[in-house]
Parts: structure tokens; sequence; C-alpha cells
């Protein structure tokens, strides 16, 4: 596809003269070149997303609702050419690919929904010649930035969100996987909205968040990505009182009970670990299986892990694709590396596969890694799983808030006792209990402690880009 920016409501080239790749990791291949942006046409397209807030934070939510509801109708028309852009630019399964797709306009759906939705109050007064009420009002131009491994959600989930409150956004999505967040810009072309409502801008990340976050005319700024970015990002924002939302990193954790059905969980949860390769920000990684059960837990996650189906996503039969670039490749592969170092046992897995062409590597799991081991505190983002026994519900509730991570956490069991503890004790801003889905629509989705601040997702979500006034009238 013809890569670019958009601004202002036109595809083109960006004015430096630096220019970008964008590989398929499947192949190795270069899927086309991008042009980097400019100081210039970074503050083209501040301004311009500052004369379309004028008129779309003007316009009805009745209208907003409408508008934002044909986007999820052309990307539900589109599926099939939408996942096939993924599929290239990640190495998502297709069949993945087409979920991940239906959920980006899952987004718009639910955010054209709750743009009719967004309620103030009215407060009772003290005298009877006083009218107290709040006012949702949207908080202005949006700058926001996304990463590779969901290219569709992200994207989806931050234009949708701001749009539902009234906002327009410059967003910067991941150089990596530009087709797909330029095709729903494509999408949203087609369609009669505001000249410059959102505008979506590549190049150097450290250029664009500085004059983003420096420029008067950004009201917020939301993140999604690596825990130790998103910290950088809030220092700047900080200094401009910016508002801020960060979707940051995690290192998920699962606590296996001994009442479970063995076979089952086991099953679902080598599904779920080596979804996308293991590169999503909620994937479980960090296995905490009652003694009881270990060993058969254990030997049966490494048996099926070693039957996935690792090679070309556009193949029917694959189950995981290739990593999405080679510093993901490199990572893993020095997490396993350090592992073995210190004599802990890989099961299964543990190596790259050259004789694929791409970023291939092996569904790996380690087992009872002593906690010297780096991926114990660094967070894989790749197809590894760690597996480690636990005695009693305290010693794995203790390892499973041990880290400063706190976005998703998973529990399986039929205890209720335990399931009261569990989802009172875990620190974590989604505990999903006999379930591995973390995130929906319309559901708030955040992390805490160092995973995150603030709401995506939900009726919350659509409120993180909102600002409340106070109204007090008196007749």
């Amino acid at each position: 596809m013809q890569y670019s920016q958009y601004i202002s409501g036109s595809f083109r080239q960006g004015t430096s003269k630096i220019t970008y790749d964008v590989l398929n990791p499947a192949t190795a291949e270069s899927l086309g070149q991008l042009t980097f942006t400019s100081p210039t046409d970074i503050e083209e397209a501040i301004q311009s997303a500052k004369q379309a807030y004028i008129i779309w934070s003007k316009t009805t939510a009745y209208d907003r609702s409408l508008k934002i509801r044909q986007i999820a109708n052309l990307i539900y028309a589109r599926v099939d050419e939408l996942a096939e852009q993924i599929t290239l630019e990640l190495g998502k399964p297709f069949a993945e690919a087409r979920k991940e797709v239906q959920t980006a306009a899952e987004m718009f759906e639910w955010a054209s929904e709750e743009a009719r939705r967004i309620y103030g109050k009215t407060i009772p007064p003290r005298t009877a010649n006083i009218k107290q009420t709040i006012v949702y009002e949207p908080v202005g131009v949006v700058a926001a930035f996304s990463g590779w491994n969901a290219p569709a959600i992200t994207p989806a989930r931050k234009i949708s969100a701001a749009l539902a409150a009234g906002c327009s956004i410059v967003i910067k999505p991941s150089e990596e996987t530009a087709g797909i967040a330029l095709k729903i810009a494509q999408i949203i072309d087609e369609l009669e909205f505001p000249k410059g409502v959102i505008n979506m801008v590549f190049g150097n990340p450290e250029e664009i968040s500085n004059i983003l976050c420096e420029s008067p005319d950004i009201a917020m700024i939301t993140f999604t990505g690596a825990t130790s970015i998103g910290k950088s990002l809030a220092e700047k924002a900080s200094k401009h009182l910016k508002k801020l939302t960060l979707e940051l990193g995690g290192h998920a954790p699962v606590i296996i009970c001994e009442d479970v059905d063995v076979e089952k969980v086991v099953k679902a949860a080598v599904a779920a670990k080596y979804r996308n390769a293991g590169q999503v920000c909620t994937s479980p990684t960090r296995f905490l299986i009652h003694q009881s059960i270990f060993t058969t837990f254990s030997e049966k996650f490494a048996e099926y892990a070693k039957q996935i189906k690792v090679g070309n996503p556009f193949d029917a039969q694959t189950q995981m694709g290739p990593l999405k670039n080679v510093r993901r490749l490199d990572a893993i592969d020095q997490l396993v590396q350090n592992a073995r170092e210190l004599g802990v046992e890989i099961s299964a897995g543990g190596e790259k596969l050259k004789d694929l062409s791409g970023c291939f590597y092996a569904p790996t799991v380690i087992v009872q890694p002593n906690l010297d081991a780096q991926v114990n505190h660094i967070e894989p983002f790749g197809p590894i799983a760690i597996l480690r026994s636990f005695n009693d519900l305290d010693e794995a509730l203790t390892e499973a808030n041990r880290l400063p991570f706190g976005l998703a956490a998973y529990a399986f069991t039929n205890n209720f006792k335990y399931i009261e503890r569990i989802s009172n004790e875990i620190e974590s801003g989604v505990i999903s209990i006999n379930d591995w889905q973390a995130s929906l629509p319309e559901t708030p989705f955040g992390g805490v402690k160092d995973s995150g601040l603030g709401i995506e997702g939900g009726a919350e979500g659509i409120h993180e880009f909102l600002k409340i006034k106070t109204v007090r009238i008196a007749h």
C-alpha cells in the first residue's frame, strides 16, 4: 500500500528527508516506504485539529453518534482487507487478525452508543433560589500514541473515545504497522467528518512527543506502550499540566488452584499464552500452579506448546506467527539464555526457528526458574510461559503481587473462598477468573502501579476525554 501521513484531511508524504521501510516480519521483505513527518507537518496537524475541534465539539451528541457508527459499519464491511494488512505488517495469523478488526469495529460501535449517554447531573442546592449542575465537556485536542502489537484495536480505542467525547485528535501509531492505522484513517476520510478531526503522523517518536507535549493547543496525552516510555511522557505532560492516560506494560500472573480440571485449563492456557506470539500487554506469563497438580500441569503444558504450528500467518493451519521484529526476537532469546545459564529447565522451545526466513521463535516453557532469572522480573512480551509451583494461596498471592506491575491477572478455581480472596487481594486493574478475556469495548481497562494511569474502554474510558464544569445559577 501507499504509506503516508494524514494531515488536515489529506494523505501525503512527510516533509522530512528520513525514510522508513515497513517490513513483513514473516519474510523480512519491505511492504513499502514511509517518509517521516517534520516539525512543520506536526504543527500543521495540531492547528488542523484545533480548527476541527471548534466544529466537532459543537456537533450534537446525536449526530456524533451516527457518524461514529458509520466508521464501525465500514470496518465491519472490510474485515478481510484490514485483517490482511495486520497479517502482513504484524505476522498475526489471519484468523486472529480478523478477530482484531472486528473488535476495532466494536470499539467504534460502543463509542457511538456512549456518545449519546454523556450525562450531567443536578446537585440539590442549599437554598431555594440556586440551581447547581455538573456539565461534561470535551477536553480539547488530544495527542495519542499507540504501539504495534494491537495495531487496529489500540488506535480504534483512542480515536473512537476521543470522537465520542467531542474531541479532535492527532495520533502517532507505530511506524512498524502504519498501514492498518492508515486504512482506518481512509475509512474516516470517506465519511463527512470535519477536515482535521483526526490527523495521523509518523516519524521520530521523541521529536513528535516533545512537540505534542509542549504544544499549548494540546489538552490531553493518551499513550499505550512500554512503561519506561510512559513515564517519560508523563514527565513531559506534567510540565504543561496536560490530562494524561497511560496503558503500560504488565507481567500477568495466573493462579491455578488444585481443584481445576487440569486438561481443560492447560489447553486453554496454551492457546491464551501464545496468542499473537505472546506480544500482548495482558498476555498470561507467570503461571503459579498448586504443587499437587504441578507435575501433571507442567508436563501437559509443554506437550501442547510443542504441538503449536508456527509458520506462515496466512496458512489456515498456523497457530502462531513470527515476532514483530529482530529486537523482539533477540530480547526473547536473551531471556531464555539467561535462564539456561542459571540451570533452569526449558521444557519446550527455547530457540530461534532458523529454518523459517522471518522472526520466528519456538513456543517456550520455562519451569521453576530461579528468582534471579531475568524473565521473573522483565515482561517477556513474547512466546515465553513461566511455570512455578506454590503450596498455599497466601504464597501464590504474594508472588502474584511481587512485581511493580498490575495490568491483568488471571485465576482458575471452583472454590468460592479462593475466588473472594483472589478478587480482593490481587493488585491489578483487571482480574479474570475462570476466563481469559481481559478487555472488551464495554469494560473499563487500565493498570495500577507501573502498569498505567487512567482508564480506557467502557463509559469510564469516554470520560477520560471529558472535563467537568460546575454551573451555579441564582434566580
